[in-house]
């Protein structure tokens, strides 16, 4: 994994993407993944308060969004880095956390349906493929949406990056120095992130 992220990878996103200046990045990364085009993405500013008050081995999540979609459909996006320690519970609490957190928005919105983006830097499923969808039954209206991403599973291309999710593989596997740099001259939305991170490693404290 890019070792920009390896020390405690939730903490450190949260707080360069939290932020209405940086919206533009998580749309792009959700964009890709989940292949939609959104129209309108609002960021759901509790995380970063409520993640204060939880214990090192709750202190889930990167960033959580409502984002609108074609013929106005709104949905709830979290997205999360997961180590190798009960994955599936994680996968769990994280998305209930998401999903009933929207009794607190304060705003008049509607209860829609959430869907959480879980990267792990580790074999987990048995799926040869590193991108997969989990949908488990539920009596509310909506299914429970689960993706998971895992970064050892990808294969960097030999020849040109075909589009943004091997993009943000390649930045995210961070194995390959010389398709990275490509990477970050092509994709800006990549590049801003990258520019962050370099920028809070340069001034971060000891806590």
């Amino acid at each position: 994994m890019n070792r920009k992220f390896i020390s405690k990878s939730n903490r450190v996103l949260r707080k360069v993407l939290n932020s209405k200046e940086n919206l533009d990045i998580i749309q792009d990364f959700i964009e890709a993944f989940l292949e939609i085009e959104i129209k309108e993405i609002k960021l759901n500013p509790y995380l970063e308060t409520k993640s204060k008050n939880l214990p090192a081995e709750e202190n889930f999540g990167i960033v959580d969004v409502r984002i609108t979609v074609e013929k106005d459909e709104e949905l709830n996006i979290g997205i999360q880095f997961i180590d190798g320690y009960y994955a599936q519970n994680k996968m769990l609490l994280y998305y209930a956390q998401v999903h009933s957190n929207q009794v607190e928005y304060q705003d008049n919105r509607e209860i829609t349906k959430t869907s959480t983006i879980n990267l792990l830097d580790f074999y987990y499923l048995k799926s040869s493929g590193y991108f997969n969808k989990i949908t488990i039954p539920s009596k509310a209206e909506n299914e429970i949406e689960l993706y998971v991403i895992e970064l050892p599973k990808f294969v960097k291309p030999l020849g040109k990056i075909q589009n943004k999710k091997e993009a943000w593989m390649i930045y995210f596997c961070g194995e390959s120095e010389d398709k990275v740099e490509e990477v970050l001259k092509k994709f800006d939305k990549i590049k801003k992130l990258d520019n962050l991170l370099e920028n809070y490693w340069e001034n971060e404290v000891m806590e």
